[in-house]
């Protein structure tokens, strides 16, 4: 949602001219940059447990971040108060903090050489990627106690294997304003409603357990009986398979990852080692591989803020860059990092929108959004059909990654042996591992049924961020399958 300007200036009781008193201040010890981050954040969460809504919780986060870089250096402090004393205090402090380093031009100066990269204009309201219609500091946690309720019924009566069930609504309504020394003001106010269901099952001999959730950009009309019922399914969803699953053989195999939530391989092997600061301090294995061929023709691979509603999507990043789509990879090509203003001007481009923090006492860093592979043009069925011996995986869960090696291993959540082109053994316990640029160059097929997940993904790179993650199906020849 986007608000009227004095909507925010009203919230953080604070002018224009208030704006660039502060940031003179944070420039009076000679930098050459300054920004400032205001946020009024509302989070609520309401739990079910033990078959009841028993606990919940309520409580606002409010202050604003001051950032000065001068040279190579950074200055950040924070205040819980806008008041103009805090403020003025906390701006000198971040400049104590970013003075005394060596001098280099500063982003003003070398303004002239970049791609465009000033946005004065006020943000437009008609382009507001997530407006929201039931603002859910306007509702009341008694409201929400039916839906969990109906949740925990739906699901229990989908399976007599269910020993238990839990449940979870999260809320977040967050006002942000943004003030820098270009003289850009930003604002917009960011949603997020999470539902999230868990399901214990017994057979008599062994349990098992599944999640399933959503989470979007929307105020409290996300909820609705549609959506209760698509939880209900999923969390239930071959659950024959997961008590039937054995462990087979290990070994060299080929991969088939499943679309929509396998996706979140390629954000953790590939994604990360695409963001700017990485790349920038040489620490990412593709730091010397811009403008050259990583991976098969046929493969582009996505970084997006701009969808409507999505989990990852912002009107602007946190340094008020407005948000875009960005390819990282094209048609095999790596063409882009993910950029925040500082590795944007370390490369002499223009900021890709990229720039996002945690809260205002978190400074910003390179993060991703909405990360996914586009579609190509295979059938999922015939990628599968083309594989003599492999495995098929649904999902998989949590996993590790070396961002310098590339080096990964991801656990299984669900999947099956592919033997002779079909689909038969249900598996479980492995894992698979390999390295993030050698897999990414040994994807032999893209499937047609590009599939973006809506569940509750965060990201944990120093900070948590919001983020998703999607592909298609997709065939990777050779990785190492942990098996018996």
């Amino acid at each position: 949602m986007i608000q009227p300007q004095q909507y925010y200036l009203d919230t953080f009781k604070v002018t224009v001219k208030d704006l660039e008193d502060i940031v003179g201040h944070a420039l009076s010890g000679g930098g050459d940059w300054a920004d400032l981050f205001f946020e009024n954040s509302s989070f609520s969460d309401l739990f079910l447990r033990d078959g009841e809504v028993s606990s919940g919780g309520f409580h606002v986060d409010y202050g604003v971040g001051i950032r000065v870089l001068s040279g190579d250096r950074t200055g950040y402090a924070y205040t819980e108060s806008t008041s103009p004393k805090d403020l003025r205090s906390a701006a000198l402090a971040a400049a104590t903090i970013g003075h005394g380093s060596v001098h280099i031009p500063s982003i003003a100066s070398l303004e002239g050489g970049y791609v465009p990269r000033l946005y004065r204009g006020k943000p437009n309201p008609a382009a507001d990627r997530y407006p929201i219609i039931r603002d859910w500091r306007n509702t009341s946690a008694s409201e929400f106690v039916p839906v969990l309720e109906s949740l925990r019924d739906k699901v229990m009566a989908k399976d007599p294997r269910i020993i238990k069930v839990s449940a979870i609504l999260q809320t977040q309504v967050s006002d942000i304003m943004m003030f820098n020394s270009f003289s850009e003001l930003k604002y917009d106010t960011r949603p997020m409603g999470t539902i999230a269901v868990s399901a214990r099952f017994s057979d008599g001999k062994t349990t098992r357990s599944n999640h399933a959730s959503r989470s979007f950009r929307m105020g409290a009309e996300m909820i609705t009986d549609a959506l209760l019922d698509e939880l209900a399914a999923e969390v239930v969803r071959g659950m024959d398979d997961r008590f039937a699953a054995k462990r087979p053989k290990g070994g060299k195999m080929d991969v088939v990852m499943g679309s929509g939530a396998s996706g979140i391989l390629l954000h953790e092997a590939m994604g990360h080692a695409f963001e700017a600061d990485f790349n920038r301090k040489g620490q990412s294995i593709f730091a010397e591989s811009l403008g050259k061929k990583v991976c098969n023709e046929n493969i582009s691979i996505v970084d997006d803020g701009t969808i409507k509603y999505n989990r990852g999507s912002l009107n602007f990043d946190d340094e008020g860059v407005p948000a875009q789509r960005t390819y990282m990879v094209e048609n095999g090509i790596l063409t882009s990092f993910l950029h925040d203003r500082i590795s944007a001007r370390h490369y002499g481009i223009a900021s890709t929108g990229n720039g996002r923090r945690e809260s205002f006492r978190y400074n910003p860093i390179p993060r991703m959004r909405a990360t996914y592979m586009e579609s190509g043009n295979a059938a999922p069925s015939d990628i599968i059909a083309s594989v003599k011996k492999g495995i098929y995986v649904d999902e998989f869960s949590n996993g590790q990654v070396k961002i310098g090696e590339g080096d990964f291993t991801f656990f299984v959540k669900s999947g099956h042996l592919i033997e002779d082109g079909h689909l038969t053994m249900p598996v479980s316990d492995i894992n698979v591992i390999g390295n993030g640029p050698e897999a990414l160059a040994r994807i032999v097929a893209v499937g047609n049924d590009l599939k973006i997940d809506d569940g509750a993904w965060t990201c944990g790179k120093e900070q948590s961020a919001p983020v998703s993650c999607g592909i298609p199906t997709v065939l990777v020849k050779d990785l190492t399958v942990g098996g018996e």
